[in-house]
């Protein structure tokens, strides 16, 4: 990854989408606002207007899969979305195994403080940030071997 790259990560639900992005070294993940869906094509704008505004050169998005392994409904939604997103953006998309993320996330809030009202989006963005960072770790770990 040249030192120039942006990946903007993506925890896509049918309600929210919660939203990292890496920063300019390709080290850190931080978190960004949850996005609140509005419609898909509204959805794509408002991402692809991110993507611009941020320097993003490639999305990164959960892959939601069954415990097992296995395709899930939810992942052909998403890859549908991704598929839409790459065409009206044309960024690259790359897909990352998402089943623990948002496990994950809900150990790191509870007992938090988070208000019910904002535990939801608080896992959307969490669970981003974590994809994001697992990947942006397994990157860095292989530029070093």
């Amino acid at each position: 990854m040249s030192t120039a790259e942006r990946i903007l990560a993506l925890d896509v639900g049918r309600k929210r989408i919660g939203l990292a992005i890496s920063d300019e070294l390709g080290i850190t993940a931080q978190g960004l606002d949850t996005l609140e869906r509005r419609g898909r094509r509204e959805d794509i704008e408002t991402l692809r207007r991110l993507a611009v505004a941020r320097g993003v050169t490639r999305f990164l998005i959960g892959d939601p899969l069954h415990m097992s392994g296995d395709a899930s409904r939810q992942g052909d939604y998403t890859r549908e979305f991704a598929s839409e997103l790459e065409r009206k953006t044309g960024l690259p998309i790359e897909f990352r195994d998402e089943r623990w993320t948002s496990r994950e996330a809900e150990r790191t809030i509870r007992g938090a403080g988070v208000a019910n009202r904002e535990r939801k989006p608080t896992i959307d963005k969490l669970s981003a940030v974590i994809l994001l960072q697992s990947y942006l770790d397994s990157t860095v770990t292989g530029r070093l071997s």
